[in-house]
This record gives structure tokens, C-alpha cells and sequence, in this order.
């Protein structure tokens, strides 16, 4: 069956950085969109960003110029580099898979001094 797992979430610092990884599972990885979003206690999920099979990214007008999508296609892995990281950055962060509508459980980002 379809899995996504998240890890790399934590404390830090504003100005920080950190490195989100999504290991995907049961499909054929390379093939798909993968997407992330975060959703902030008391507010509604929101996307991040986009990669697309053949590696074109998108964003969201927030995180432009701060975060990065990329993906490895041998480890069936999606990543999302996060640099300057804002006290408004703090939230879940999950990865997603809308043509096969799944989802993983998320990691807890929290930027605070």
C-alpha cells in the first residue's frame, strides 16, 4: 500500500535551517508530483511546494527564495530544504500525493528562540 513517511522536523532557531525528507512506498515514485504542505495550530493546511516528475518546482509566495524541493528518484525520497527559517514557519509538515490522495503523518517544525 501507498506510504509516506516524514521525518527531519524539530526546534530551532529563527535564521535557522532544516532538512524535511518524505520516504515514499507502494507506488511508482518518479512518476508522481509530490507535494508538501503545513498546517499551523488553529489554521487550515496550506501548500508549500511542488516538484513534478520531471523536476519542474513550485512555491508558495512565503517560503520563495527560502525553501527547496527535491527529489530522489533511486530512494524514493522527496526532501524540503528550509533556510531562514521565520517563527511563522512553525507547523506540521506533510508530504502528499494528490493523484493517489495520500498522505503521511507529518513532522513537527517549531522556530523559536
Amino acid at each position: 500500500q501507498v506510504q509516506l513517511v516524514e521525518s527531519g522536523g524539530g526546534l530551532v532557531q529563527p535564521g535557522g535551517s532544516l532538512r524535511l525528507s518524505c520516504a515514499a512506498s507502494g507506488f511508482t515514485f518518479s512518476s508522481y508530483a509530490m507535494t508538501w504542505y503545513r498546517q499551523a495550530s488553529g489554521e487550515e493546511r496550506k501548500w508549500v511546494a511542488t516538484i513534478y516528475s520531471g523536476g519542474i518546482t513550485t512555491y508558495a509566495d512565503s517560503v520563495k527564495g527560502r525553501f527547496t524541493i527535491s527529489r530522489d528518484n533511486d530512494k524514493n525520497t522527496v526532501y524540503l530544504q528550509m533556510n531562514r527559517l521565520k517563527p511563522e514557519d512553525s507547523a506540521v509538515y506533510s508530504c502528499h500525493v494528490l493523484a493517489l490522495s495520500a498522505w503521511g503523518q507529518g513532522t513537527q517544525v517549531t522556530v523559536s528562540s
